[in-house]
């Protein structure tokens, strides 16, 4: 379902199966619950400083060569959203954990 550079590939596919509003019952599938390596599990490369004005997918695609996985990135430095790695003057950890 979910391409192998995907953060969610390999994830459980489940299925709920709840009342609808015509006395039957619908099925809704959904990605199980995807948990966030700890930190310290992956081995730092290099670290990156951020300069004014880099972005993140940018950032991510001259060490990784995909800007798509910009979340290993945010796993790396353990943040949940991409916006957290764009701070000027920031020390960004490129890691190999699962790369």
């Amino acid at each position: 379902m979910f391409d192998s550079t995907s953060r969610y590939f390999g994830l459980e596919i489940k299925t709920l199966v709840v009342p609808d509003k015509d006395d039957g019952t619908r099925e809704i599938r959904f990605v199980s619950r995807r948990i966030i390596p700890p930190v310290g599990s992956s081995s730092t490369l290099v670290e990156h400083t951020v300069a004014q004005g880099e972005r993140l997918d940018r950032i991510t695609a001259r060490y990784t060569g995909d800007p798509t996985q910009y979340w290993r990135l945010c796993d790396a430095n353990n943040v949940l959203t991409p916006e957290e790695l764009e701070e000027t003057g920031r020390a960004i950890a490129i890691a190999v954990a699962g790369m």
